[in-house]
């Protein structure tokens, strides 16, 4: 079950509750699901009782005890807890859940946790001559359209280097009546350190300006280029070109992505028809040099004299040369948890005008999925079962995930660095 169709789950059993005469109120057309805060438990809460309290006429418990049973035993919930003022903490089948999260997202694409459809709302963002707001500003309006929401950027003023270095533009130029004033103003970039952030490019100069929360001021140093874990955007995009490269590289060992519990880890002949590694993904140390091959090297990649290299690799003969891949242990359910948590953090990011959500978000993602992704392809004698077709699913999951989000922000998701 994923959050939207939770939510969902938590409508239809406030409508069953209204139809069994239990609660007097009007169906909300939204119920909120979020992870659950401090004293709850589970692996969801909502506050649904504590907004219908009022129009009820019931204390927020009396209606989370009425709206528990419709709740309880329902497909894919295991548990209702009630705590505090009257939150519902659910808990869910995470095998369930898990393959309905990857199926969705795997269905939705790069599209995953955007509206459905139009919600009517019309926004206007309108900020000053500066570059970071007007960066801020369109970014902003991406994540709004994304939540359906029909938006127009204005600014007071706008220079064309913008648009030709970092691609940003807006719907009018010109001072705006009394009646709209500026609503997107963060922390400008200092005069004398605009050059420097042209010198960064269209990607890594929208990221320094959008990373930051808007009241903070950005960095505009060469760091956002430097090819290592140190650096954040890196770290995304390489999990990016990772979760890519395993799709390819499956494709080489004849199989497919298919959404199923990804746990353990299967002992088989190898097929040698094909290899584990793929020279266009970044393997070497996790010092930003080049390797022999001429690729980038990435984070978390043993230095030394294997460098560059996985002995734990099948060869084109087939031959094993390694160990049976590593469970996925911790790693899925932090993954899992921040893949389901995306259509969250895009409503908030959008409701207040803030990409920076965003982009520390898929900083999260990416560091819970990097571990994960060293677990995906057969190694050694293995040959490719339903764990790995699995684990591939929800390599691409994540890939989808990231993809999205990078184009919200406006930086390019490249599949191989």
């Amino acid at each position: 079950m994923t959050p939207v169709e939770l939510s969902r789950t938590v409508l239809h059993a406030v409508r069953r509750a209204v139809d069994a005469g239990e609660l007097s109120v009007a169906v909300p057309t939204r119920a909120v699901v979020a992870p659950p805060g401090p004293g709850g438990c589970g692996d969801y809460a909502t506050s649904i009782a504590l907004q219908l309290a009022r129009p009820a006429g019931q204390t927020p418990v009396r209606v989370a005890e009425v709206l528990r049973p419709y709740l309880v035993g329902t497909d894919g919930i295991t548990d209702v807890v009630l705590t505090g003022p009257g939150f519902l903490n659910i808990s869910l089948d995470r095998a369930a859940a898990g393959v309905g999260l990857v199926g969705e997202i795997l269905r939705r694409g790069a599209r995953y946790g955007y509206a459905e459809q139009p919600d009517g709302r019309v926004v206007q963002l309108h900020c000053p001559r500066d570059l970071r707001a007007v960066v801020v500003a369109e970014a902003s309006a991406r994540l709004l359209r994304s939540q359906g929401a029909l938006v127009r950027v204005t600014a007071e003023g706008f220079e064309d280097v913008w648009t030709s270095v970092l691609g940003v533009t807006v719907d009018a130029v010109g001072v705006a009546p009394a009646a709209l004033p500026v609503n997107v103003r963060p922390v400008p970039v200092p005069a004398s350190e605009t050059a420097d952030l042209m010198f960064l490019g269209r990607d890594a100069g929208r990221w320094a300006l959008l990373h930051p929360a808007a009241h903070d001021r950005p960095r505009t140093g060469g760091e956002h280029l430097v090819q290592r874990e140190s650096n954040p955007l890196f770290r995304v995009r390489y999990a990016h070109a990772r979760a890519r490269a395993a799709t390819r590289n499956a494709a080489d060992l004849g199989f497919t992505a298919e959404p199923g519990p990804a746990t353990g880890s299967d002992t088989g002949t190898p097929t040698g028809s094909g290899t584990g590694s793929d020279t266009g993904t970044p393997t070497g140390p996790a010092t930003g040099t080049p390797t022999r091959s001429g690729t980038p090297a990435g984070p978390g990649t043993p230095t030394g004299p294997a460098a560059g290299s996985d002995t734990s690799t099948p060869t084109r003969s087939g031959t094993p040369t390694g160990t049976a891949p590593t469970p996925l242990a911790d790693a899925a359910p932090e993954l899992l948890a921040a893949l389901a948590d995306h259509p969250r953090v895009l409503a908030a990011a959008a409701e207040h005008r803030a990409p920076d959500r965003l982009a520390r978000h898929l900083v999260a993602v990416a560091d819970a999925a990097l571990p994960f992704l060293l677990t995906v392809l057969p190694r050694g004698g293995e040959k490719p079962s339903a764990a790995h077709r699995a684990r591939l699913a929800l390599a691409e999951a994540v890939g989808a995930v990231l993809a999205g989000g990078l184009d919200l922000l406006g930086i390019d998701a490249p599949d191989h660095l």
